[in-house]
Parts: structure tokens; C-alpha cells; sequence
């Protein structure tokens, strides 16, 4: 298989150096740990998808084709560096920049985008965030930025309309049975069970077709039947 697009491309504005705040992945991993440990902050990590089952029942493609875990790493990849397309219906504005490889041989880069909030009743903001990729162990790393160096090298601040958050997206399973594990923590003072009840009720599987159905289109050249809501 072939993939068209799903590369990490540098962008065309000048590189951004100035933002990166850990050398390695092992050390971004260790931030997030410690955020998803610390008393008050809202966790929300919901079952293990098995992604082909979940096409299968969704009847989103044709053909009998299968991910593997190799495809759905490569999807995962793509949603992170250009989350406008691959997730339009949350992310109205987005664009990454600034790559680089981390002394450990990993990529990293920073991307701000227009979302809509968590929590249903509030308008868009600006979401700034560091990512952290991890070919080797298939996962990726989002975490939350408060202020960011934007591409010319000048300081953009995200909105103010909902706590930062840490997430992580992983491919785990087999290579022929994948599934895809997220997590994410709210850095709130005190935990929002308001917040939680908010996630669990949207649930997963509708944010996993959405960017699942445009990867096919996109990178298999197959015309998914339907292309649901996604989520980051």
C-alpha cells in the first residue's frame, strides 16, 4: 500500500524552534502521567476500539477491506498534523508547523486550531498544543498549551473558554485486529463529573469513523458510504 499524504511535511512558514518543552518523548510521556495522575484533574478513557469491527457494523466501507495497525497508525499521523481536514466538523481552523526530531529520533511539531468546546453551550476557541509522536509504540501525544511561538515566531495565547487539556491517541491489538486506545485529562482544579458525563454520553465510535471514513477516501481511494462526526 501506498500512502499519498499521511507524511509529516514541513511547513511552508519558517521554522519554530522556540516552543518544544521536553527533548525526548520518554519525557513528554512522564508530563502527561503526571497530569493524568494529579488529584482534581477530570480523566476520561473509555474502552479499547476494535476499528474494523466498528466498520463492519457501521457498514462505512465496502469491499471487505481491513485496516491494519500499520494503516491505522498512518491515519492517526495525518488527523495529527492536519487535523482541518481530517476532522472538519470539529476543527474549523487549524494548521501545524515548526518539525523537528527529538534527540531520542522522534518527531515532534506544534499545531493550533479553532475547536469546539468539550462541553456542549460554548463557543469555539483557540486550542495550542505540543505533539509527540511515537512510531515505535504507535502513540501520539497532544498536550495542552496556554502560549505557543506561532510560526513568524510571535506568541499566540488559546482561548479561554475551557480548561487545557493533555490527550493520547494509540494503535495497540494486533497487526491484522488493531485497536485504538484515547485518553485525555482536563487540567481542572477540581474534577467535573459534568465533563465526564458530556464524553461518555458522545462516546468514541463516531469520532473514530469520521477521521477513519476520511483516511479511506483520502488515502485508499475508497468512497466510504458515510462519514460520521470525529473527535480530535
Amino acid at each position: 500500500m501506498t500512502i499519498k499524504s499521511t507524511a509529516i511535511h514541513q511547513s511552508n512558514r519558517p521554522e519554530n524552534h522556540g516552543s518544544r518543552a521536553h527533548p525526548t518523548f520518554h519525557d513528554a510521556r512522564a508530563e502527561f502521567e503526571r497530569a493524568w495522575n494529579r488529584p482534581g484533574h477530570t480523566r476520561i478513557e473509555p474502552a479499547a476500539v476494535d476499528l474494523n469491527q466498528l466498520l463492519t457494523r457501521s457498514d462505512s466501507i465496502e469491499d471487505g477491506l481491513r485496516l491494519t495497525g500499520r494503516m491505522l497508525w498512518d491515519a492517526e499521523v495525518a488527523k495529527a498534523w492536519d487535523p482541518g481536514t481530517y476532522i472538519p466538523s470539529v476543527v474549523l481552523e487549524g494548521e501545524s508547523w515548526g518539525r523537528e526530531t527529538l534527540s531520542d529520533g522522534k518527531p515532534w511539531f506544534v499545531r493550533s486550531s479553532r475547536q469546539v468546546a468539550w462541553k456542549a453551550g460554548t463557543d469555539p476557541g483557540v486550542v495550542l498544543e505540543e505533539v509527540y509522536l511515537d512510531p515505535a509504540g504507535r502513540s501520539v501525544l497532544f498536550l495542552g498549551r496556554s502560549e505557543l511561538l506561532g510560526p513568524d515566531g510571535a506568541p499566540v495565547q488559546a482561548g479561554a473558554h475551557q480548561p487545557l487539556f493533555h490527550v493520547e491517541h494509540a494503535v495497540t491489538g494486533t497487526e491484522e485486529e488493531p485497536l485504538n486506545r484515547w485518553r485525555i485529562v482536563h487540567l481542572t482544579d477540581t474534577e467535573d463529573p459534568a465533563l465526564i458525563e458530556r464524553q461518555v454520553e458522545q462516546g468514541s465510535a463516531d469520532w473514530l469513523l469520521g477521521f477513519l471514513s476520511k483516511f479511506i477516501e483520502l488515502e485508499l481511494d475508497r468512497n466510504p458510504r458515510a462519514t460520521p462526526r470525529a473527535r480530535d
